[in-house]
């Protein structure tokens, strides 16, 4: 069974998903959401990992066909809740102008790949975990990276060391470590996949800080890589 195949199912019961997470409940006596407004964030979780392994199978033959590409589009358009979350949102544009004349050509075609790889995480790393961590949100160009009165959040597992030990290295070089906020300086991304992450290539801190990022704030988020060179 091909791939198409396989994906044409879940579109459907995509489809029956957001229909029903579309319904509108009337507010009890009391006036408080119903309670399936409270599962919209759930519903939107659950769509963003099913776009995420679609997109993987998707360029699991190093290709993507135009029938692929118009599949995923097709999802993001029964998916609405989806395009406004990373990365549905930086695919669906670029899916759109790709396929705005119905034709898919090889230079489209490879710069989807690029993107759709980018956004599921690449290859994976030859230290025998696959790489979760995702290039398409880092900063570019890359930042040169100052530690004195600066403030770092780490997120993911990192190949340099703990994360404890991660967080060492900057205190001891003159910068404070904390949670997500507007003023925060660098955001670390670890190399390799962490099951702290609620989505396979990205997580609630780089949600966050994209986020802030839009509204004004200059977080620079930065690979493990990119970090670790700075300590030497």
């Amino acid at each position: 069974m091909g791939i198409l195949s396989l994906l044409g199912g879940k579109v459907r019961d995509s489809a029956i998903e957001t229909t029903r997470s579309n319904i509108v409940l009337p507010h009890n006596p009391h006036g408080q959401a119903p309670v399936a407004a409270f599962r919209s964030e759930a519903v939107i979780d659950r769509q963003i990992d099913e776009l995420i392994g679609l997109a993987k199978g998707v360029i699991a033959d190093g290709n993507v066909s135009h029938g692929e590409a118009t599949y995923l589009l097709a999802w993001l358009e029964t998916n609405r809740a989806a395009r406004a979350v990373w990365p549905a949102k930086v695919l669906y544009p670029r899916l759109i102008a790709a396929l705005a004349d119905n034709v898919l050509d090889a230079n489209e075609e490879g710069e989807l790949l690029d993107l759709i790889l980018q956004c599921v995480g690449g290859n994976a790393p030859a230290h025998g975990e696959a790489s979760m961590s995702t290039t398409l949100p880092i900063t570019r160009p890359e930042p040169a990276i100052m530690f004195a009165g600066r403030s770092f959040c780490f997120t993911g597992k990192f190949y340099s060391g703990t994360r404890q030990w991660c967080e060492g290295q900057v205190v001891s070089r003159g910068a404070q470590v904390g949670a997500i906020t507007k003023d925060l300086s660098y955001l670390v991304i670890g190399e390799i996949g962490s099951r702290d992450w609620i989505h396979s290539t990205h997580g609630r801190k780089i949600e966050r800080a994209i986020d802030y990022n839009g509204r004004g704030s200059s977080i620079a988020i930065v690979a493990e890589r990119h970090w670790y060179d700075h300590l030497r």
